[in-house]
């Protein structure tokens, strides 16, 4: 992972950034008809904070994800896995993450967590990628693989990939 910015040797300063959710964007991809073709799209972050911390394995993330935000580019396709056949949002209308626990092996950074899908919350991890301190505003990259089964999303098995590819664009501010 590349730190840069305010403290170049410590990396981000301390303290509480709150996620900008029209600067921030999660791209996914998965594959869909037994693995022949990927899906790609993205949801929006409704709101979220970093809080950078010292000890850096303290730090925490937050994060609400609109379910109503997956966006396909296919307006059927995107209703349907909105409905209740997959992500439910008129009864699960947000997806959460909640990390806390920074952890530094084998010249990977990664960020220890819950996700909640559906009411279900499985451990998450997300392998940070560039994070850039530029004054007040902070900006991290991170992916992740997240199995949609584990939280009960097992619609059209076969059909559509089991894990998906998760990109994440983040920026906040202090």
């Amino acid at each position: 992972m590349a730190i840069q910015g305010a403290d170049e040797k410590n990396g981000p300063l301390p303290g509480v950034y709150r996620i900008d959710p029209e600067a921030s964007r999660i791209r996914f991809r998965i594959r869909s008809f037994f693995g022949l073709f990927p899906v790609k799209g993205t949801f929006s972050v409704g709101q979220g904070r970093i809080t950078v911390a010292e000890p850096e394995s303290a730090s925490t993330a937050e994060a609400v994800i609109p379910v109503d935000s997956f966006a396909s580019g296919n307006a059927q396709r995107d209703r349907h896995i909105r409905s209740a056949d997959y992500l439910d949002s008129a009864l699960h209308p947000e997806i959460r993450f909640h990390g806390g626990g920074v952890r530094r092996a084998d010249g990977e950074v990664t960020l220890h967590g819950k996700l909640t899908v559906r009411g279900v919350t499985r451990p998450a991890v997300l392998t940070l990628g560039e994070v850039v301190a530029d004054g007040p505003r902070l900006s991290v990259r991170a992916t992740a693989i997240v199995d949609r089964y584990a939280f009960g999303v097992t619609n059209a098995k076969g059909m559509t990939g089991r894990r998906l590819r998760i990109a994440l664009d983040v920026v906040a501010v202090r």
